[in-house]
């Protein structure tokens, strides 16, 4: 029944594209992957920040070990696989140590980071994950293999910064990789080529995993994109390809108002009906409509935050 009473509290446009259209969806398989959002502060202001982050911004609040901890047990109870972190800037948090050596004990653990100064004013205390009973790995922000480039949305220093906390994390003993901006018309072989280049001559080992990812815009952006509908779905997309979409098989955490949320994605927190509950146990088997804009990205791009493989 209450399944049921929350479907029919969505909107009409969750269920219908404009013209009438059933709306494309995703019915998720698994809890494999559980996201933390650990709050929207950061220490740098990027404008083209899918978060809106910024220094002092609390549009989803900075979480406590106390926040996390319930999320991280229940997910274990349920069968999680891999815990995974993003923000703003998560350490920027002052209990993210804390709260990576819990999280840690029982599962690997992945955190998103732009590698600057509050990493390289921590790395004493993340130092400390290396001997966690999981391994914690790094995703490190590095725009553009161009220091002007990357410089010019991040601040002057940036990049030099960003790759001092690569070089650090990787010499600390932990798995790092890297996050980069997609550009539609973009030779991506030639890119990633530059970047390989930067590492060696970072002295990385040139193979880093690249992430890559298209705009996705600030939150509460009104973007056109084709409305992706349930044909579409079953026309260009099989039930394999289905499970590989993020919310298929992971849930994000976030803390907002003073209450913890669970959301049906990572991309997806600044539109209230992703919220699927205030526990993971009931935001399971709710079907997640392809209706916020960057859906499509998923649709289009195979755009993945997950480094999970199969």
């Amino acid at each position: 029944m209450e399944l049921i009473a929350k479907e029919q509290a969505h909107s009409h446009h969750w269920h219908y594209t404009a013209d009438g259209s059933p709306r494309g969806y995703i019915d998720p398989h698994a809890l494999r992957e559980l996201w933390f959002h650990t709050g929207t502060a950061c220490n740098l202001a990027c404008p083209f920040c899918l978060e809106g982050s910024s220094p002092g911004d609390n549009r989803l609040q900075l979480m406590k070990l106390d926040d996390v901890r319930p999320f991280v047990d229940e997910a274990v109870s349920l069968g999680v696989e891999q815990f995974s972190f993003t923000g703003g800037e998560p350490f920027v948090a002052k209990d993210m140590v804390k709260i990576l050596a819990y999280a840690s004990r029982f599962r690997p653990c992945l955190v998103l980071t732009n590698g600057t100064e509050p990493v390289l004013q921590r790395l004493h205390q993340i130092a400390t994950l290396s001997t966690s009973p999981h391994p914690v790995s790094f995703r490190v922000s590095i725009d553009y293999p161009d220091r002007a480039q990357h410089d010019s949305g991040r601040g002057n220093g940036s990049f030099d910064n960003a790759f001092n906390g690569l070089k650090e994390l990787h010499s600390l003993g932990f798995h790092v990789s890297v996050a980069r901006q997609m550009a539609s018309d973009e030779d991506t072989n030639a890119v990633t080529a530059e970047y390989r280049a930067l590492f060696r001559q970072h002295h990385l080992p040139e193979d880093l995993t690249l992430v890559a990812f298209p705009d996705f815009m600030p939150p509460g952006s009104t973007v056109e994109t084709p409305q992706i509908t349930e044909h579409c779905m079953t026309h260009y997309q099989t039930e394999e390809s289905r499970r590989h979409f993020m919310c298929a098989f992971s849930k994000m955490v976030i803390k907002t108002k003073g209450l913890m949320k669970v959301y049906a994605c990572t991309l997806v927190d600044d539109d209230p009906e992703y919220e699927l509950g205030r526990t993971l146990t009931e935001s399971l088997n709710q079907r997640i409509s392809m209706k916020h804009h960057r859906c499509f990205s998923c649709f289009s791009y195979g755009s993945s935050c997950s480094e999970m493989t199969d």
